[in-house]
């Protein structure tokens, strides 16, 4: 099968010449939950917009369902969709009204009525379509922008934070009708800040930041493979032990060791050290690491705003 996004050696650059992206490769595999983390200003959305066709290949090439993209394409537009953070509906009109109009404007297989009643269906929206959007809750909100993404049954779906400021109910009954169209063959290109989402529902991520690629692959075993230390002290560390735990990569603050214990250097090693050095732990963590563990671990920062 064709991957459906596959990304080499892409750069880009605002016209006052300052890099967004750079040197980007990414693969979005056959049949993914592929999640697409990356503090703001990382260049997430820019490279949304050029996998889209939104915006022009200046350096590099993206391809979508193996067609190369040089801007508008409508032999792959017609075949994917953005449900982009804003809303994309007409909040006067009612969610049947908006269904019906966009579907209009979405050539896709099957009847227009049988297309709309399927992205009711998944979305849940059967009892609330004659009611006018500017009335919905977030949270219906949402469904709705997420229902007019799916009008035209699309092979490849593209969600930029599709659960931004909505309650928890509606967040699980979002999160569960994206795992459904995944199980049923829908690739996903899913980007958000909440990590606890991603790690539930995605299988393949990718960390972006700074228009760079810092980490991609199979998640469990990116959270498998990347075991983290974190030792806190009854004491702190003398100099001498400290220098020697930060030459093996490990953070070193006063009581407290925190790292990734390098393929040379085991567990039993760096408690060893520890107990020449006169010191003991007071608590111990070693093991597979959250996903937004690994996330400040990689980008050093918190969540920006931009």
């Amino acid at each position: 099968m064709t991957d459906p996004v596959r990304v080499r050696h892409l750069d880009f650059h605002y016209q006052d010449g300052s890099p967004v992206l750079r040197d980007l490769s990414l693969t979005v595999p056959a049949g993914s939950l592929f999640g697409l983390l990356g503090p703001n200003g990382a260049g997430k959305t820019t490279l949304l917009m050029l996998i889209t066709g939104l915006l022009p290949v200046q350096t590099g090439a993206v391809e979508v369902l193996g067609v190369p993209i040089r801007g508008h394409h409508p032999a792959v537009l017609s075949r994917i969709a953005l449900v982009p953070q804003e809303y994309a509906f007409y909040p006067q009109l009612t969610a049947l009204e908006n269904l019906r109009f966009f579907v209009r404007l979405c050539p896709g297989n099957g009847t227009e009525a049988e297309r709309i009643d399927e992205a009711v269906r998944l979305t849940g929206l059967q009892n609330h379509l004659h009611r006018q959007a500017r009335h919905f809750s977030g949270g219906l909100k949402r469904r709705l922008n997420l229902a007019i993404g799916l009008l035209n049954r699309p092979q490849l779906l593209i969600l930029d934070e599709p659960t931004v400021g909505i309650d928890p109910q509606s967040r699980h009954f979002i999160l569960e009708a994206i795992r459904e169209l995944n199980r049923q063959g829908m690739a996903i290109l899913y980007t958000s800040h909440y990590m606890e989402e991603v790690e539930q529902i995605c299988d393949t991520v990718a960390i972006l930041d700074h228009g760079e690629i810092l980490l991609q692959g199979p998640l469990q075993s990116l959270l498998k493979e990347q075991r983290r230390l974190r030792i806190r002290l009854r004491e702190p560390l003398p100099a001498a032990a400290g220098a020697r735990l930060r030459a093996w990569g490990l953070e070193v603050d006063g009581s407290v060791i925190a790292g990734q214990i390098p393929p040379h250097v085991t567990l039993p090693a760096v408690l060893e050290a520890l107990r020449e050095a006169g010191v003991e732990p007071d608590a111990l963590e070693y093991g597979r690491q959250t996903l937004e563990s690994l996330f400040f671990q990689l980008t050093h920062t918190e969540l920006r705003e931009v």
